[in-house]
């Protein structure tokens, strides 16, 4: 992976994070850092699902794909939000 990956991977981290934390509801109790870490393992995690359910590929936007790394990112805010509230 060069640069250029590794650049595109935080972006796209970015924005599944932070998508991922507006579906959640309710105010989070995790850092911008943590969002953003959650949001690259789940548009990674995300495009392995999508890949073994077949539609990574599609003619156009992939929307499953976005649909499911949202998904992830919420799931795994809301996780660290618990985990974070019970401190």
């Amino acid at each position: 992976m060069g640069i250029d990956g590794i650049f595109s991977a935080i972006i796209i981290g970015i924005v599944i994070g932070v998508l991922g934390r507006l579906v959640v509801p309710g105010r989070q109790r995790i850092g911008i850092l943590w969002t953003i870490l959650v949001g690259i393992v789940a548009a990674l995690i995300g495009t392995a699902v999508a890949g073994a359910f077949d539609v990574a590929e599609t003619d156009g936007p992939d929307w499953i794909e976005w649909l499911i790394q949202i998904a992830l990112a919420a799931v795994g805010v809301a996780a660290l939000d618990r985990a974070k509230a019970r401190r």
